[in-house]
């Protein structure tokens, strides 16, 4: 009878874990349909009876912060710290709340808890290069940005960012030929036209930075900054009409271009 009764316990406690499984899995297709108010009903109802399954609270922390509920998605992911203090996404999730209200030096600390925790992410070692751009320490921001660019080399920004590390450490050649990969992937954008050809330009090659200049002025016949380098690399290769674009971009406002005035002057 003993025998009997453990047996049938055993069996209840498969059907009960299957049916869980099976309703996580649900509220997981809810969520990856955009259905997040949906997905939060019921994950509430599921947490009410499974209080410490971190899955689910990783979940509704996504839901949280969807709907932009954003101290509810941090009081999640705290709490599943709190269970399970080696769950890599939470520390992730944490930091990237932290990073998107600007608090980077908290953000950095759960970004690099998740990175020891788990190597291999490339969304951690992303966000982590990222913040450490914002904490300045561009050297390690740009390490763990190109072991992140290894995992994934065709996503775009991650080449963006790795230009921006390069950049604040006066590597001009590197930053160029970063934003060049970032170009590559994504080559309507005139953010990574413009910082490709202002790197282009202090690494002394004014005839590819004006191209470059060329190319963001065409889409966009109003960026001031581009207007203004264009007319300092036609000056720098002895061509004086750039004093026109110089005074153009200083004439509608661009401090750069101001500064520059005095040299067409003479």
């Amino acid at each position: 009878m003993k025998r009997l009764f453990r047996t049938l316990t055993i069996i209840l406690l498969i059907i009960a874990s299957s049916s869980c499984s099976s309703s996580l899995q649900k509220i997981e297709q809810l969520y990856n349909n955009n259905k997040y108010e949906d997905a939060l009903e019921n994950l509430n109802q599921y947490l009410f009876f499974h209080v410490t399954d971190v899955k689910a609270l990783h979940l509704r922390a996504r839901c949280y912060e969807e709907l932009g509920q954003l101290e509810k998605s941090k009081a999640d992911y705290e709490r599943i710290i709190s269970i399970d203090n080696e769950y890599a996404q939470a520390y992730a999730g944490l930091a990237k709340l932290l990073f998107e209200q600007k608090d980077y030096e908290n953000a950095e600390t759960r970004i690099l808890r998740a990175a020891t925790l788990d190597a291999e992410d490339f969304e951690v070692l992303y966000l982590l290069g990222r913040t450490m751009i914002m904490t300045q320490k561009f050297d390690k921001a740009e390490e763990f940005l190109r072991r992140a660019s290894e995992m994934n080399p065709e996503h775009p920004k991650v080449y963006f960012y790795i230009g921006m590390s390069l950049a604040y450490q006066g590597d001009a050649m590197g930053c160029a030929a970063a934003f060049n990969h970032y170009v590559q992937r994504e080559p309507d954008n005139v953010v990574g036209l413009y910082n490709r050809g202002f790197a282009y330009m202090n690494a002394g090659y004014l005839q590819w930075a004006l191209e470059d200049f060329d190319a963001v002025l065409k889409k966009n016949p109003n960026h001031l900054e581009a207007m203004s380098r264009k007319g300092l690399c036609m000056t720098s290769m002895g061509d004086s009409d750039g004093c026109l674009f110089i005074q153009n971009a200083a004439k509608k406002g661009s401090d750069f271009a101001k500064a520059q005035l005095e040299s067409c002057a003479s």
